[in-house]
């Protein structure tokens, strides 16, 4: 089984080809670069954690995964919410619920011409655990964990109320996490 971990920063995930530009990778790649250095119908999983909201074009990133992952191949996205994408002054875009219609070859707005069928959708209210635990105070870490996992657990009954309403009510959510599958 081949994984691909796009945009692996100082996180690479053991198993994975990482793949990023400017931090210690086992491939040095601009992802803003197309086409990307491997060939068709290549990887079973591929996750981009963090990555697609510093990109200049999302929907060409999502081609390219695409492109380079095999028929029924498991890609997780990993991005800023929309009600909190913007508080890193690097990130050009936050996302929501919608995305995933983009690529469903049945919504008439602005289908991008690939096919993902969404798996799952979670919102997450603490999301990056490893980054704020370098941060914040043990207790700190470890109260804001177990309030996230509450909000996570009521956000993600109905994410579509939550994300245009309760979200604003709690401060955002700080992640959505995409599971799709590639439909060839």
């Amino acid at each position: 089984m081949r994984k691909l971990n796009l945009g692996s920063g100082r996180f690479p995930k053991k198993g994975y080809i990482n793949v990023d530009l400017f931090e210690k990778a086992d491939l040095k790649c601009d992802l803003n670069k197309f086409p990307y250095p491997f060939k068709e119908n290549s990887f079973d999983v591929i996750e981009a954690d963090h990555v697609l909201e510093h990109l200049e074009d999302p929907f060409k990133v999502m081609k390219e995964i695409h492109r380079i992952a095999k028929n029924n191949a498991k890609v997780i996205i990993r991005v800023p919410h929309f009600s909190r994408g913007f508080t890193n002054p690097e990130h050009k875009r936050g996302f929501d619920i919608n995305f995933p219609y983009y690529f469903n070859p049945s919504f008439k707005g602005s289908y991008q011409g690939v096919e993902f069928k969404l798996e799952s959708l979670k919102l997450k209210w603490f999301a990056q655990p490893y980054l704020k635990k370098t941060v914040l105070s043990k207790y700190t870490f470890y109260a804001l964990s177990v309030i996230g996992k509450i909000i996570n657990f009521i956000a993600n009954i109905f994410p579509p109320f939550c994300t245009r309403i309760w979200c604003f009510w709690v401060g955002g959510f700080e992640e959505i996490e995409f599971c799709f599958k590639v439909i060839k």
